[in-house]
């Protein structure tokens, strides 16, 4: 019995022996076909060199460059640049890098896009991007005295909402973007209210994002030259829910940018105040209102203090006036003079009129002051250089607002 269990094992190890080696054998083979004596290099991975652009210099000129070897031709086209729409040409190097350094730009904030091959592109190496209706452009601040109010500085920051309200009087669900100030979520404290309107072909994003409207209120309000208060910026459009993307467009008595027949105005006083003054700590009464606007927005303004008077205390004309109607085939207001008596009789407090020479509603700014002047009311007028852009009504706001609720 020993016998056959001793040769039952020998059996059973042995078994177990070949079943190792026939696993093993191929994998043997494998290593016995690689070459050991030699050591193949793997390539090495480089992230390509970044490019800079734009690059600001000491002296405040730029280098723009881009990066296009299979281009003829580049071009670029700033603000800075005298007139609308100049392009001046860029210069290719060897490597396919094009490339071109302004002179000195004055302290702002500027737009610019390249034009390859005459299509038009954004500075693929600046992630600052600005949309302004439905045209999107590079961006960046020259920093100095003058643009401090624009840039991010170290100061307390308010915050900015994307409200969605209902319009009864628009049969709308719309959106605005509302400003609150610093301390606004920690505090009891009720606030004034500023309502800032856009003009034309933009939207309620475009104080915020073209006007800096934001950087420019908590940089004023760190500083003790304004008062904290909430900034409404509406969209102006009254056949629009949103911005473009965001919202839809409504068949409303006419187009959606129709700014004659006083629907926004209408819909701003029944819908948009009654929201603000229902959902945020904003202190109510005309003289705790003010209203602002460029160019359209400035229309809208005037037409809000002569057909709703008793709702603001004050009010700002940016870069708009009393245009020509029969000019324009419009049919003039018999009522304009009355209206402007109203508005005497008010007691508003400020009715504040900025344009620029070069602006080319300069005259209509200018019939503005003449009907105020014929009816004996107070006003403050800013001639500024400079057209119909931004870089004005980012200065008009800068100092409009300081005079607001004292």
């Amino acid at each position: 019995m020993k016998h056959i269990k001793k040769s039952f094992i020998g059996l059973f190890a042995t078994a177990v022996m070949l079943s190792f080696s026939t696993f093993t054998l191929p994998a043997q083979q494998i290593y016995a076909k690689q070459d050991t004596t030699s050591k193949a290099k793997m390539p090495v991975f480089r992230w390509p060199k970044p490019v800079v652009s734009p690059e600001i210099q000491p002296d405040n000129s730029v280098i723009f460059r881009l990066l296009a070897k299979d281009a003829a031709k580049v071009t670029i086209s700033g603000d800075w640049m005298p007139g609308f729409f100049t392009q001046e040409p860029m210069i290719k190097g060897d490597t396919g890098m094009w490339t071109i350094k302004t002179l000195p730009l004055k302290p702002e904030l500027y737009s610019y896009s390249f034009f390859v091959d005459g299509v038009k592109v954004l500075d693929p190496s600046n992630v600052q991007v600005k949309r302004d209706g439905m045209n999107n452009a590079s961006m960046l601040i020259i920093p100095g005295k003058e643009s401090e109010l624009y840039s991010v500085n170290d100061v307390p920051h308010g915050t900015l909402s994307k409200v969605w309200y209902d319009s009864p009087t628009l049969n709308l669900k719309r959106r605005m973007y509302v400003y609150t100030p610093a301390g606004y979520a920690d505090s009891n404290e009720k606030y004034p209210v500023f309502y800032l309107l856009h003009g034309g072909g933009g939207d309620e994003d475009a104080w915020s994002t073209l006007g800096r409207a934001c950087q420019i209120m908590d940089n004023l309000i760190a500083q003790g030259k304004a008062k904290p208060m909430i900034v409404v910026m509406t969209n102006g459009n009254p056949g629009q829910t949103a911005s473009p993307g965001e919202g839809t467009v409504a068949k409303i008595q006419g187009t959606a940018g129709d700014m004659g027949k006083g629907l926004f105005e209408e819909s701003l006083v029944k819908d948009v105040i009654p929201y603000i003054e229902n959902h945020y700590r904003a202190l109510t009464g005309k003289d705790n209102r003010a209203v602002a606007g460029l160019s359209m927005g400035g229309m809208q303004t005037m037409n809000l203090s002569t057909r709703y008077p008793e709702m603001f205390s004050y009010m700002g004309v940016m870069s708009m006036g009393i245009v020509d109607a029969t000019s324009m085939g419009i049919k003039p207001d018999p009522d304009l003079d009355a209206k402007y008596d109203a508005l005497g009789k008010s007691g508003y407090k400020l009715y504040w009129v900025g344009c620029g020479k070069d602006d080319f509603l300069y005259g209509a700014a200018k019939n503005l002051v003449a009907m105020l002047d014929k009816h004996q009311l107070k006003y403050t007028y800013r001639e500024s250089t400079g057209g119909h852009t931004w870089v004005n009504w980012r200065i008009y706001l800068s100092e409009f607002t300081p005079l607001l609720f004292r």
